[in-house]
């Protein structure tokens, strides 16, 4: 990948400071990202912190005042390597402070690539020098309370979470929007050949060719699955919504629904039923006043 920050080739762009230059330029030029660069649609910059160190070793660590385990990456350098590259804003550091990254973020961050940019910082060690956070980046961006041995195994995967999110990366515009997450719920289950394996089938309504019930099959699967696996997505979206529900009974899933989400969609069925018992009572009605003598 292209290392030099100024050249404005891709229609997004992030750029990614880092002790490990080549790790991100290997991840950045294979696969989906690397044909989006190719096709200049992305540009991702690694920027080696270790080019603006001191002294032949380059070094860009040193030991903590006040004592105690491991060493600190300073700001000397840092701030150094930063400001020599002037990337795009915000910039933000991998760190375990920061906003908790989902797909929401990464739908921020996705706009933001496209339009100004923005930019990582991968720590290392014990991290860096806290006057790198309080006056040279914008924030953090957190993916979860565990411990990794630097900032770039997160940083690819903010970079490619935000990268499928970018139009024309995916070539198929319709796969990002059918993922999981898109709509607060899981993925649906997928299915390819052969059609029976070792006596499992593929659900029948896939081979049907009837494309409006595959449609609504998969709305109920995927309601399905995240009920069953991620209650927790189901439950901060508002839980299940009316067609949903329709959908559930038409394929009778709502069997598999745990509690509360089957009572609830128990509900909602016979809520409906009610309702179009209660429609065609008044079109009876109708017709009988419409046919007694005036």
């Amino acid at each position: 990948m292209n290392s030099q920050p100024n050249e404005e080739r891709g229609s997004a762009r992030i750029d990614v400071f880092t002790l490990f230059p080549d790790l991100i330029r290997s991840f950045a030029s294979t696969s989906v990202l690397g044909r989006a660069a190719r096709a200049d649609l992305l540009q991702i910059n690694a920027h080696d912190l270790r080019s603006h160190a001191p002294g032949v070793h380059k070094a860009v660590d040193d030991a903590p005042f006040g004592g105690g385990a491991g060493m600190v990456i300073a700001a000397t350098p840092v701030f150094a390597c930063v400001q020599a590259a002037n990337p795009p804003r915000p910039l933000f550091a991998l760190g375990p402070g920061g906003r908790r990254f989902d797909q929401h973020y990464a739908t921020e961050l996705a706009a933001a690539a496209t339009t100004s940019g923005f930019s990582l910082l991968c720590g290392r060690y014990e991290g860096f020098d806290q006057r790198v956070h309080d006056y040279l980046t914008d924030g953090e961006i957190s993916l979860g309370d565990f411990v990794l041995g630097g900032g770039e195994v997160a940083a690819m995967a903010v970079i490619e979470a935000v990268c499928r999110l970018i139009p024309g990366v995916m070539g198929n515009e319709l796969s990002a929007g059918d993922e999981s997450f898109s709509d607060g719920l899981l993925e649906y289950p997928q299915y390819t050949r052969p059609a029976s394996f070792e006596g499992h089938e593929v659900p029948q309504v896939l081979r049907s060719g009837d494309h409006g019930a595959i449609s609504r099959w998969r709305v109920a699967a995927a309601v399905l699955r995240t009920a069953q696996l991620r209650p927790d997505l189901l439950a901060a979206r508002g839980g299940i919504r009316a067609h949903e529900h329709a959908a559930l009974a038409e394929f009778d899933l709502i069997s598999g629904l745990p509690q509360p989400w089957h009572e609830q969609s128990m509900s909602a069925l016979q809520a409906a039923q009610l309702a179009v018992a209660a429609k065609r009572t008044r079109r009876k009605s109708g017709h009988s006043t419409q046919r007694s003598p005036s």
